[in-house]
């Protein structure tokens, strides 16, 4: 079956089979158990475990589940299905455990689109949640700066809270295709950050033009959450405070017994210039 991936160490495309994909250079690259493959070369790993580690990965996957996000997966259903026709081919770069992932897929397929999808993300941990998620996906272990997608191949990148690889999305991205890129508005956590730091600070919003996209819109998404005592460990554990929260922040975060938090996320929309 044939592909949205490439090879990694050639770029020709990849055809997938059921325990393996393959390049016509005769490149093979085992698929796990899970379903997922690794296109992550040796020279682009940073480490021997990247990304989200399994932690991380199942705190996220625990919260994500209980609903909580479900305001923001509506909004990106509702613009996947405004930006995209028959037969799209959508990528999420920075994947996760593939809670938008599967979302989408699940809505473009009510739909009668037929999609074809690809997720990609550093974390192995991650991408083995995502795959037993929904099976009809691909899921590659891959650099977002490196990404094993053939040019002009995508109708829809998604990047929800994940590194910002704009040549890479311009390049797989087809002429007139849409990004959409999900990132924190100023409030966002704000009470959950109150409680883990003596001096916090706003997110900045910005609204900034990239080279080769047009602005079409920013979409805001905001909700309060009443969140219990062990889910807002795992809302913790599943952002970037987990790893520069001093320590006095954290005890008085397990003290508490719940907290009402507000999330705020803003949806910039962004379309790829026609060349």
């Amino acid at each position: 079956m044939e592909s949205l991936l490439c090879c990694p160490v050639c770029t020709a495309p990849l055809d997938r089979e059921a325990k393996v994909y393959t390049c016509p250079n005769r490149h093979g690259f085992d698929r796990a158990k899970e379903g997922y493959v690794h296109l992550l070369p040796a020279n682009q790993m940073h480490s021997r475990n990247p990304g989200d580690d399994r932690e991380m990965a199942a705190a996220r996957t625990r919260f994500l589940s209980g609903g909580y996000y479900a305001p923001l997966l509506r909004a990106l259903e509702t613009l996947t299905l405004t930006h995209t026709r028959q037969a799209p081919a959508v990528l999420d770069s920075g994947c996760g455990e593939g809670y938008y992932t599967a979302g989408l897929y699940e809505t473009l397929s009510t739909a009668g689109r037929g999609p074809r999808m690809v997720g990609v993300d550093l974390s192995k941990m991650a991408l083995r949640r995502a795959a037993r998620r929904v099976h009809e996906v691909e899921f590659a272990v891959a650099s977002v700066y490196h990404l094993p997608v053939a040019a002009r191949s995508v109708d829809l990148v998604l990047n929800c809270f994940s590194p910002l690889a704009l040549d890479q999305f311009r390049r797989v991205l087809k002429p007139g295709g849409t990004f959409l890129y999900v990132v924190p508005a100023a409030e966002h956590l704000w009470q959950l950050k109150q409680v883990l730091y003596d001096h916090p600070y706003r997110n900045p919003e910005e609204n900034i033009p990239y080279e080769g996209f047009s602005y079409e819109t920013v979409v805001p998404v905001e909700t309060v959450l009443q969140v219990p005592g062990p889910d807002l460990m795992d809302l913790f554990h599943m952002t970037p405070y987990c790893w520069k929260t001093p320590k006095a922040g954290i005890e008085r975060l397990t003290a508490l017994d719940g907290l009402t938090v507000k999330a705020a996320f803003r949806i910039h929309v962004f379309r790829r210039g026609e060349d």
